[in-house]
């Protein structure tokens, strides 16, 4: 019988990925989070469809909702009247649309259900190498976290964060997926539009360009 492995599920291609790799050896409890993201209702049924494919049951699905990041806001993906920017993948910056502090919200989210569940693991799909250039995305970070989690847990938790496709670029994570059967088809990447993805954000040039590269046509629709 496998172990209980808690992954955190936006709906998009890293996150779809890291599940397919955290399937291999664990059951999968899957746990998504609405905060207001402009594509909120869009990757909700990412999530519902991605868990319907590797037949998660319901007790093992949770979708948490929180107003607390885009009350906070600062960032184009949580504030309407902030436009997401044209894609840029040479900024030097960190982009408008860093959510600040995200992962440290999903992280702790994810580390209080997996001690619950007495899970011992909690994968999330964080890119450094080839992502936006967010602070919340990097190897520093994630070490950081679960040197936290060690000493905020019960001493005999013992959880470990997975970082599966942390050193990996887009294009890896698109052969690594199509290698593992996973259902890129129903993953969710645009950071502003729910219908058709709008093919010019950052998300969007990045999983374009790393289609493109891996040789892999791109499922996913975009506008004209």
């Amino acid at each position: 019988m496998k172990s209980v492995a808690v992954v955190l599920l936006s709906g998009g291609l890293d996150s779809c990925v890291t599940a397919a790799v955290a399937a291999q050896s664990h059951d999968l409890a899957l746990l998504h989070l609405a905060y207001g993201q402009r594509t909120q209702t869009r990757e909700r049924q990412a999530f519902s469809d991605i868990a319907d494919f590797y037949g998660v049951p319901p007790k093992r699905r949770t979708i948490l909702q929180t107003d607390a990041l885009s009350r906070i806001g600062g960032s184009a993906l949580t504030d309407p009247d902030v436009p997401v920017p044209d894609a840029d993948l040479q900024r030097p910056d960190v982009p408008i649309t860093y959510v600040p502090f995200r992962n440290a919200h999903l992280l702790c989210l994810g580390v209080s259900w997996a001690e619950t569940l007495r899970a011992r693991a909690v994968y999330i799909g964080i890119v450094e190498e080839d992502g936006s250039g967010y602070p919340d995305c990097t190897e520093a970070f994630c070490s950081a976290f679960a040197r936290a989690v060690t000493a905020g847990t019960r001493p005999e938790t013992n959880i470990r964060i997975h970082t599966p496709v942390i050193h990996h670029t887009k294009t890896q994570i698109v052969r690594l997926g199509a290698d593992l059967g996973a259902p890129l088809h129903l993953t969710w990447s645009c950071y502003s539009r729910e219908d058709v993805a709008c093919g010019r954000c950052d998300s969007c040039a990045l999983r374009l360009r790393a289609f493109q590269n891996a040789g892999i046509p791109d499922p996913v629709s975009y506008r004209p």
